[in-house]
């Protein structure tokens, strides 16, 4: 078994793979511009074509790495880079349309997630009758899924005809995205340590309740925990056991109090304030799916894609994500050089 130095030391090496590969890669177009330079004089026309060709191609990839590549290495690690995510999806305005849209979403976050080899688990869902979802919380194990989710935080709004809508017009809906950051330890029932006590959460056994209210069990399975000192109340009845049901409620309780301390540090740091509280502003329109123009709209960073179908299906969330995070890292350079001036 691996020591904790092994662990450590192991961990350090992979956060070095980036520079490592960046500087491989920049030693190896100098060195090849350096081979094709002489042969841009070739007598041989073809030749020259061929050498004029790669040289346009590798100044290319000279310039992006000075003013991409080495620049984004210079931003500090994450301290939440291995941490897996928990995306609880609330249905607001639009009713029914609402919760059909909610279902649409967590298809797509599901989607990228296996795309990028993450497992997903719906740990809780509340369904209605129409086919959708009034709410739903979705599990995603795979390191650094939090740190390259946590960009959908926020409002998403959706603009399309709804399958029941008769005259055609158009019904803007809207479902609330929060991204928790979720740790290896967090199905632990086990308090008294940074992020509670166990003296300081109240647990409440219940019968679990169907959709109209009435009782689908005769075991006292549902399980509430409620956390004195902040008020969160986390609620769970979709297991079967009342163990498992505790086991998830604590999962959550654990995501959602890891997400207050992020945010409270966050807050704590200047240098990252500005940009981090910006961009995580649960209650900011950051999105908008028109089906009608085809388009997702990043209201944040100004991005259209003209391919509704594409993000639909999982294709096109890298591309949100890709910009989103260069705009981050962006940002974060531009406090830092205002911070040394």
């Amino acid at each position: 078994m691996s020591s904790e130095e092994d662990i450590a030391r192991a961990r350090q090496l992979k956060e070095l793979e980036p520079l490592h590969e960046a500087w491989s890669n920049w030693t190896r177009a100098r060195q090849s511009l350096e081979e094709t330079l002489p042969l841009m004089q070739d007598p041989d026309p073809t030749m020259r074509t061929l050498a004029s060709e790669e040289f346009t191609s590798l100044t290319h990839t000279l310039s992006t790495h000075i003013s991409t590549t080495f620049p984004s290495l210079l931003v500090p690690p994450s301290s939440t880079r291995d941490l897996h995510a928990l995306l609880e999806l609330k249905a607001g305005v639009g009713g029914s349309e609402a919760a059909l849209f909610l279902l649409d979403l967590l298809r797509v976050y599901v989607r990228y997630a296996g795309s990028v080899g993450w497992r997903t688990s719906i740990i809780q869902s509340s369904e209605t009758e129409s086919g959708g979802m009034r709410d739903a919380i979705l599990e995603i194990k795979g390191e650094g899924a939090y740190d390259a989710l946590r960009w959908e935080s926020g409002v998403h709004r959706v603009q399309r005809v709804p399958a029941t809508e008769s005259s055609g017009r158009t019904h803007t809906s809207t479902v609330a995205v929060i991204v928790l950051p979720l740790s290896e330890d967090a199905e632990s029932m086990n308090g008294n340590d940074e992020l509670f006590k166990m003296e300081d959460v109240k647990v409440e056994v219940m019968r679990a309740r169907g959709a109209g209210g009435q009782h689908v069990n005769k075991t006292e399975s549902a399980v509430r925990l409620t956390h004195t000192p902040t008020g969160i109340t986390v609620s769970m009845q979709d297991e079967r056991s009342q163990h498992q049901n505790k086991r998830r409620a604590f999962q959550v309780l654990r995501a959602r109090l890891m997400d207050v301390k992020l945010s409270r540090d966050i807050a704590n740091r200047r240098a990252t304030r500005r940009n981090l509280v910006r961009t995580a502003d649960r209650s900011e329109k950051i999105r908008t799916y028109n089906y009608a123009q085809d388009r997702v709209t990043d209201h944040r960073i100004g991005l259209s894609l003209m391919n509704l179908t594409s993000f639909l299906e999982g294709d096109g969330v890298q591309d949100f994500l890709d910009a989103l995070r260069r705009n981050w890292q962006e940002e974060v350079m531009e406090d830092a050089v205002g911070e040394s001036e």
